[in-house]
């Protein structure tokens, strides 16, 4: 009924009612119905009467999946409701872990004061109840160093947000959570306003005076490319410019291949938080082996139908796919600069077995990113490629030897000064799922009904483990990268989060999803110290 009246007329998705004066989208009590609304040209971020917009009213209904789509399309997380509260005000109050969690995850300010000079880390421990309030209280002693004493009388004359508490050194653990009183309301506002707060510790980089290259790496992963995401997030804000702009070389396979052209065609990080959930649920419809068309679609869309790998060339950008029609299986790099030479006269020739390969001037960047991402049992093969995850699933070793090539292709064509040695690797995970004990992998001949299942599960359980073992991305590829660089003396940071839960290549639930980035937001916070020297060495 409602896509009848749009498809009639769009314009009444600005239309208000008398009480509220609130558009339909604040009336929305369903996501697919404000997916259509928006759909049809709703404002995201319109406020009523009152000043809600249709993100507080989810927030306070507790319309989970409303809030999610909201979210993904550009919902202001800091906007200013009724009585100066936040979205976040409202789920701290009510209690709602999981939209504290998805605020905070796009970035909802934990330290915005109301009308009253509440913060939304007060209402929360005013607020928290049962699991929720230990979730809240672990969070606390995961990142709060800090302890608060009430406001003394010489204070009270500031501001709320100022009065509100005062900060001292680290003192004695509490010695016990048994009742939430003041000192605790005042240490969940303090400690959770310190969460998310992270220094800005560039100056301006003197391009100028710097030798040598920075290489970004970026795992593959599927839609825990999200993961990635908020890590480049944390880089950026950390660095005060984006990432395009720090670093001079950027690998990636698969979805860190996806994001690597993404991030070298200028598309802005929160950007591609926001389509990575929207994109979910168009690319991961029925069952496996997906259509391809909605994933080609998608990126045809993003990176133009016809745009090709060398149209943009700063920062260098390297994509790795699986060429499959040989046996054994090749390594292939998708590039935006001229090949090395030493790679020219094997990958691009003609065979009698094999086609040549296509050059970068001719490469279009929507296929190069969907040939580094054709998943095999996920999407089927493009042409002559499968997932570049099935040779390197963590791209760095691959990088670093192709910049070596690099360099010794310009020395060998007399161009040695433009040879810039490697002098900082960063390299990205998307998280690391819980290790689990595993019964059995044994497979043998069956005898009677109880082997045969044993040999059925054992044989299910070997499966999953090679192919675990084919896309390890963690571990021995980390520790190789770590050797290389060190036995060079090259800087070497790996940051990559430890997950509750084993998120899937094709997860679309957004409570898993959502759940994920919060540990990774937690291990942001964690990892503040690397996170600060990493900016430090890349202005040096």
């Amino acid at each position: 009924c409602a896509q009848a009246i749009l498809e009639v007329d769009a314009s009444q998705v600005r239309s208000r009612d008398p009480r509220h004066d609130a558009t339909p989208l604040h009336w929305a009590k369903k996501a697919e119905m404000t997916q259509l609304l928006l759909k049809y040209g709703s404002e995201v971020n319109v406020s009523s009467r009152t000043a809600d917009m249709a993100l507080h009213i989810a927030v306070r209904r507790g319309r989970f999946d409303c809030a999610m789509v909201l979210l993904t399309h550009g919902a202001n997380t800091n906007a200013r409701g009724q009585d100066g509260n936040t979205p976040l005000h409202l789920a701290m109050k009510h209690d709602r872990l999981d939209m504290i969690k998805a605020i905070v995850v796009f970035g909802g300010d934990v330290e915005i004061p109301n009308d009253f000079g509440e913060t939304p880390g007060l209402l929360a421990a005013r607020s928290s109840k049962g699991a929720n309030r230990k979730v809240l209280l672990d969070l606390l002693q995961t990142v709060g160093t800090q302890r608060c004493h009430p406001p003394t009388p010489s204070s009270q004359s500031l501001p709320p947000s100022d009065a509100s508490f005062f900060l001292e050194g680290p003192s004695s653990p509490r010695s016990s959570f048994n009742s939430l009183g003041y000192g605790d309301l005042l240490y969940a506002s303090a400690t959770l306003g310190q969460f998310l707060k992270m220094p800005d510790v560039m100056d301006s980089p003197r391009e100028g005076g710097r030798s040598y290259d920075r290489l970004l790496c970026l795992d593959g992963g599927g839609i825990r490319g999200l993961v990635l995401i908020q890590l480049l997030l944390a880089i950026e804000k950390a660095a005060g410019r984006p990432i395009r702009e720090i670093f001079d070389w950027i690998a990636g396979t698969s979805t860190g291949g996806i994001l690597a052209l993404a991030i070298v065609h200028g598309k802005p990080m929160d950007y591609m938080r926001c389509l990575y959930f929207r994109m979910k649920d168009m690319v991961f419809r029925g069952s496996r082996p997906y259509e391809s068309e909605p994933l080609d679609e998608f990126l045809k869309k993003e990176f133009g139908e016809n745009t090709k790998m060398t149209d943009v060339q700063k920062p260098k950008v390297i994509v790795t796919g699986t060429l499959c029609d040989r046996q054994p299986a090749e390594l292939h790099l998708f590039r935006n600069y001229p090949v090395p030479e030493t790679k020219v006269s094997t990958e691009y020739k003609t065979t009698a077995s094999f086609k040549p390969l296509t050059r970068p001037e001719d490469q279009l960047v929507w296929r190069a990113a969907r040939c580094s991402g054709a998943a095999p049992t996920y999407f089927r093969p493009i042409g002559r490629f499968l997932d570049g995850g099935l040779l390197a699933n963590n791209p760095t070793l691959d990088a670093m030897a192709e910049i070596h090539e690099y360099n010794k292709s310009l020395i060998k064509k007399g161009q040695r000064q433009k040879v810039r040695k490697l002098g900082l690797v960063v390299s990205l995970g998307t998280g690391k799922p819980p290790q689990v004990p595993v019964s059995s992998v044994d497979v043998f001949r069956p005898s009677n009904p109880w082997e045969l299942a044993k040999t059925v599960f054992g044989a299910r359980e070997l499966g999953k483990m090679v192919v675990d073992c084919c896309t390890e991305a963690d571990g021995p590829a980390v520790d190789r990268a770590r050797a290389w660089c060190e036995m060079t003396d090259i800087p070497y940071f790996r940051l990559s989060p430890q997950l509750h839960t084993d998120v899937m290549l094709d997860e679309v639930n957004d409570a898993v999803l959502v759940d994920a980035l919060w540990d990774t937001q937690l291990y942001i916070y964690q990892q503040r110290e690397q996170l600060e020297r990493l900016v430090r060495d890349l202005c040096r």
